[in-house]
C-alpha cells in the first residue's frame, strides 16, 4: 500500500469514527432531554394521562368551548413528544383521586367540577369569584391578600400550577390551567408548552404555582402571556380576607 492509498484509507476511518461518535453524542442529548420532559410531566414511555376538559357554558351540555379544544391540542402534542397516550374525559366524569395518572384539568372552577375540587383541596389560598352576574368582581382572583380583576380583551388572568399534593417525587402531577376566560387557558397551555424546560431546570419535578397575565388577547390572542409571579406560598395558605386589587389602567 502506497503513502496516499494509506491516507486515504486513514482518512476515510477518521470521518466514519467522527460521524460515529457525532451520532452517538447527539443520540445521548436527545434520550437526556426526553428523559427530563418525561420526569418533569409524570409520564414515562407508554404512560396513560387525563385531559379533564370544562364545558362550554353557552353550549350544549357536551360542547367544549373553542378555545379549549386548542389547549387540548396544545396538550395532546406534549403527551405525544413523551411517548406516552392521553384520555379525553369530561369534568363531571373524572370520580377519580391523582397521582396515578398525570392529569391536565382545563377550566375554571364554575364550569369545571375537577377543578373547583382540586383548587379547594390544593390551593386554598386562591378563590374565584364565580358570580354569573355582571360586574367588576366577576371571574376575578384572590390570591391571599392580593385581588387580580380581569378587563376582557385587555388584561386577563391565568393559574398555571403544576402539583403532586405531597405525595414525594414518584407521584403522577397534576396540571391546572385555570384561567378567567377560555383563551386564558389556552394560553396557559401554550406558555407551559414553549417554556416546560425553563419550569423544569428551575423547579424540578416539585410542585409550583405560576400567576400568568394575558395581555390584549382581543388582538394577539393567546400569544403574549407576562408572568406576573410565582404565588405557590400564598395559594397553598388559606387565604385571609381581600386588601390590594389590580386593574388595568384606563386610557
Amino acid at each position: 500500500m502506497n503513502e496516499d492509498l494509506r491516507n486515504i484509507v486513514l482518512g476515510v476511518i477518521a470521518a466514519g469514527i467522527t460521524t460515529s461518535l457525532g451520532w452517538f453524542a447527539r443520540t445521548y442529548l436527545w434520550k437526556r432531554k426526553l428523559r427530563r420532559k418525561q420526569a418533569f410531566f409524570g409520564l414515562p414511555d407508554n404512560a396513560e394521562s387525563l385531559l379533564v376538559v370544562n364545558r362550554d357554558a353557552g353550549g350544549p351540555q357536551d360542547a367544549v368551548g373553542r378555545n379549549d379544544v386548542f389547549a387540548l391540542l396544545e396538550l395532546s402534542a406534549l403527551v405525544k413528544d413523551c411517548g406516552a397516550h392521553a384520555q379525553v374525559i369530561a369534568h363531571d366524569a373524572a370520580q377519580q383521586g391523582f397521582g396515578e395518572r398525570t392529569e391536565f384539568c382545563v377550566g375554571g372552577p364554575s364550569s369545571n367540577r375537577r377543578m373547583a375540587a382540586h383548587m379547594h383541596s390544593l390551593l386554598p389560598g386562591i378563590r374565584v369569584n364565580t358570580d354569573p352576574e355582571p360586574g367588576p368582581d366577576r371571574g376575578a382572583f384572590q390570591i391571599g391578600t392580593e385581588r387580580y380583576r380581569m378587563e376582557p380583551g385587555r388584561v386577563e388572568y391565568v393559574v398555571l400550577a403544576r402539583l403532586t399534593a405531597g405525595q414525594g417525587q414518584q407521584a403522577r402531577p397534576v396540571f391546572l390551567f385555570c384561567g378567567q376566560r377560555g383563551i386564558t387557558n389556552q394560553a396557559a397551555t401554550r406558555y407551559l408548552a414553549r417554556h416546560h424546560e425553563r419550569l423544569s431546570r428551575k423547579h424540578g419535578n416539585n410542585s409550583f404555582v405560576l400567576l400568568l397575565k394575558v395581555v390584549n388577547s382581543q388582538a394577539y390572542g393567546p400569544d403574549v402571556v407576562e408572568l406576573v409571579s410565582d404565588v405557590t406560598r400564598a395559594a397553598q395558605t388559606p387565604a385571609p380576607a381581600p386588601r390590594n386589587s389590580h386593574r388595568a389602567p384606563k386610557d
